[in-house]
């Protein structure tokens, strides 16, 4: 077993496993009368944070409802997330500089061919019923919850098994070399929870949360609220510092942002960048924005006719006009096109796969969906000469129904019959891991080591593999990059991955996700949140943050 610092990462991975950077941008964008404006890498109209001040609530207007919150069975998107480091304490999480540090765990350590990650937990942790945090607990929940068949972790566990040494310190053991494994226990997999009340509570177990987290479960109302109560016992002493905080699922994006502005809500999360630089412009909120690897997708059901031929999916990303896509959004000025699932920021971006990304060009897709309509053998079934056909889904938010309708518009002048599906986002999720779709509108990406975010998207079993696009080129460098701790090494296997994947186009690119969370000026601290031995952490990636380190001044 490599002895290396006890509390961070072995340095040989550091350098690995650098954070997509974080851009934030200026509130009110200092040279644009509309706000608009690149992401600068300064927070330069922040209010003043002052010191903590204990007590107070606060209600957060999230973009969505989530199924439950159990990891392992549920669906947790960013506002899933948001909740959830709420209720929870991950394992681990990556720091201001990338590096990935212990959080609730107090040191991880890995071996020389990255098959055995050894955890060890702090002592005297308890879950919310009062039962111990111990290496007991975390077998039970790996084994029984984590593991099981149907639970949307196990295939990120796949050939994973765990083992205890101690009472305190587990390691879990790989059949293959996985040099990215530590990132995943920032994840769902990462997050304990009390397999005594799990198994107390039963099916209604992911209605109750009970993890270590700073907040307490206090009651949810599915599609309105869920509120959660300050832990007297929690583990970091002084944490948190808000008495309770209020969850509101709020869908509809001008509601989030009126009820901001109107002080109905504290805090808005929002993915929209039309939201998030609207934001900007109102008076008393304070923005904190995050420009990492999430990048808006089209992804395409590989396997469902005619989206299972190349031909058809080149057409379609040959046809739509990135540009377009991305104004449509509100972002022109803001956030850049996407040819990857690697941002321009991220150590593992490839010019090369820039460059190979297809540009506007309708002509070209018109002729490929005409050797297609004319294929005696199209794998739809159709007759030569029948129009090709499916259907897109998308949310019904009305900056993505004009998504979708530009989508519509630009495949409609290649001869493409799109139908146009609304679809809420429990069920659009839903729907994409069950394969039960043609086409949706999505987001793609992860600000996180490339080997699980790349294992996850692009091989089967995996549930997370939406599009259901394999092949044998991806998983054999995905081998070499799991056993890989070369940076250098590394990019370059991930270069050749994101190209394997451009070439098969099961998803198509418009551009970088802006992720805003903007709050009420009374409340600070959004992205100031630390680790236990007092390093910085990255702040707000994907419009979440550790909410123990909020208060409120009101």
């Amino acid at each position: 077993m490599a002895s290396n610092d006890s509390r961070s990462l072995p340095r040989r991975l550091l350098a690995v496993l650098l954070v997509l950077a974080a851009l934030a941008a200026a509130c009110g964008g200092d040279d644009d009368d509309n706000g608009s404006g690149e992401p600068t890498g300064e927070q330069s109209d922040q209010s003043a944070q002052g010191d903590p001040v204990p007590g107070g609530s606060i209600t957060v207007g999230l973009e969505a409802e989530t199924s439950g919150w159990q990891p392992g069975s549920g669906n947790f998107a960013n506002s899933g997330v948001s909740v959830a480091y709420a209720i929870y304490d991950p394992l681990v999480r990556q720091d201001e500089n990338g590096e990935i540090q212990p959080y609730l765990a107090e040191s991880i350590d890995t071996n020389d061919d990255f098959t055995e990650w050894t955890v060890k937990l702090r002592p005297n942790v308890m879950f919310h019923d009062n039962t111990p945090l111990n290496s007991q607990a975390m077998k039970t929940i790996f084994d029984t919850y984590l593991k099981k068949p149907g639970a949307n972790t196990a295939g990120a566990l796949n050939g994973v098994e765990m083992q205890i040494v101690d009472d305190l310190t587990f390691k879990y053991v790989m059949q293959a070399p996985n040099s990215g494994f530590a990132d995943q226990l920032g994840l769902a997999i990462g997050w304990p929870f009390s397999p005594t009340a799990a198994a107390a509570n039963g099916a209604d177990a992911p209605n109750h949360p009970v993890g270590t987290g700073p907040f307490v479960f206090d009651s949810w109302e599915r599609d309105n609220r869920l509120v959660v109560k300050k832990n007297p016992n929690y583990w970091q002493e002084g944490l948190p510092y808000l008495d309770e905080i209020v969850f509101r699922p709020i869908p509809d994006e001008d509601t989030r942002l009126s009820s901001l502005e109107t002080g109905d809500i504290d805090v808005m999360q929002t993915l929209r960048q039309s939201t998030g630089i609207k934001a900007r412009d109102l008076d008393g909120v304070d923005d904190y924005e995050y420009l990492g690897n999430t990048t808006g997708t089209t992804i395409f059901n590989t396997t469902k006719p005619p989206l299972d031929d190349v031909r058809v999916r080149h057409a379609l990303v040959l046809a739509q006009d990135q540009d377009q896509l991305i104004e449509v959004q509100g972002g022109t000025g803001v956030v850049p096109p996407s040819t990857q699932l690697f941002s321009e920021d991220s150590p593992y971006f490839s010019q090369d796969v820039a460059d190979a990304w297809p540009t506007y060009d309708p002509d070209k897709a018109k002729e490929l969906i005409d050797e297609y309509v004319n294929d005696p053998t199209r794998s739809d079934g159709k007759a030569v000469g029948e129009p090709v056909a499916f259907r897109y889904d998308c949310l019904p938010e009305p900056v993505l129904v004009d998504l979708a309708s530009l989508y519509q518009s630009f495949w409609q002048e290649i001869g493409v019959q799109v139908e146009l599906r609304q679809v809420e986002q429990a069920t659009h999720v839903s729907e994409a891991l069950a394969g039960d779709f043609d086409a949706k509108c999505f987001r793609a990406g992860l600000d996180a080591d490339p080997y699980p975010t790349l294992k996850n998207a692009f091989t089967l079993p995996s549930p997370l593999n939406f599009t259901r696009y394999t092949d044998p080129a991806i998983d054999a460098d995905l081998a070499k990059l799991a056993a890989s701790g070369d940076l250098d090494e590394r990019k370059d296997l991930v270069s050749d991955i994101s190209m394997t994947i451009n070439e098969g186009y099961p998803l198509s690119y418009y551009g970088s996700t802006l992720a805003v969370l903007a709050a009420q000026d009374d409340v600070k601290n959004i992205d100031g949140w630390t680790f236990p031995e007092g390093a910085k952490g990255n702040g707000t990636p994907g419009a979440t943050t550790m909410w123990a380190f909020v208060w409120n001044t009101a």
